[in-house]
């Protein structure tokens, strides 16, 4: 288990720090909010696959994901998990556009602001709104005994883009319904993001187009409920810091990262985690 944990952190870990136009549609950072949504008519495929990693155990799943632009401000996603290994960690978010739980996710993105403030530069702001359903697949510890109920994700970020500098910070809240006295511990998420272009790996097709990124997370959750009851030692609250990549080929692009607790405050009945990765691969039609 610890061998195949380092070989999948050091894969992540050399796609992220290897060298390598505009953004692609919708596409920025791995873990943090960011503000851009897919172009009118145009539709995107991701397959993500992403884990956590703890004293104990290890968490590890994919997500497909789908999006489509009904307008160049607004967009629809809807994706759907396979989970491998569940483990107890705090709740949490997961990736930006992906939660990483076992639930399905209809999620819409509406960028509400957009003003050009030099050439090849701009701020916006973009909402989030959307609807979560319990899958099949249940997660460990405590969180796998309770009766599960649909949930809410609402989220937003703003920020600055320019051709070579890339500056986003957003706040995310989830929460989920009550089902005969139990319910899922509600999540609040903030996120802050750095990004550069480097000149040297600025690059036109038919070659890659890199972006490296800094990415700060924090998760605070509260406690489970059961039978109507809040049980202590299930909340936590930590912020994670790591360096991620996105990389664009005409119509491709692929991402991934590791973030690193920088501070955890966990309860005693959840485990505390150590690294955190997720790889993405798009496809723009």
């Amino acid at each position: 288990m610890r061998t195949r944990r380092a070989a999948a952190v050091c894969c992540v870990a050399a796609l992220t720090l290897s060298p390598g136009s505009g953004f692609a549609s919708g596409h920025g950072p791995v873990f943090g909010l960011t503000t851009p949504t897919n172009a009118k008519g145009a539709w995107a495929l991701d397959f993500g696959v992403m884990g956590r990693a703890g004293d104990g155990e290890d968490g590890a799943m994919t997500r497909a994901m789908l999006t489509y632009g009904f307008t160049e401000d607004i967009q629809l996603s809807v994706s759907a998990p396979l989970v491998f290994a569940s483990a107890p960690f705090p709740p949490a978010r997961g990736t930006a556009m992906m939660p990483g739980s076992g639930d399905f996710e209809a999620i819409g993105a509406w960028r509400f602001h957009r003003r050009g403030t030099a050439v090849g530069r701009r701020v916006e702001s973009t909402a989030y709104g959307g609807l979560i359903v319990p899958g099949p697949q249940r997660p460990a510890g405590m969180a796998g005994d309770l009766q599960r109920a649909p949930g809410l994700y609402t989220a937003v970020a703003t920020g600055v883009a320019s051709r070579s500098h890339y500056v986003w910070a957003g706040i995310g809240y989830t929460r989920f319904a009550e089902r005969d006295g139990d319910r899922r511990p509600d999540i609040f998420t903030y996120s802050a993001v750095w990004g550069y272009r480097p000149p040297s790996l600025r690059k036109e097709y038919p070659h890659w187009d890199w972006r490296l990124f800094v990415e700060l997370t924090g998760e605070r959750s509260a406690d489970l409920r059961r039978a109507g009851v809040a049980h202590a030692g299930t909340s936590g609250h930590q912020v994670l810091l790591g360096p991620t990549a996105l990389g664009i080929y005409r119509n491709y692009a692929i991402e991934g990262g590791v973030q690193f607790p920088v501070y955890r405050d966990v309860g005693a009945r959840l485990q505390r985690e150590t690294v955190r990765y997720a790889v993405n691969v798009s496809y723009f039609f």
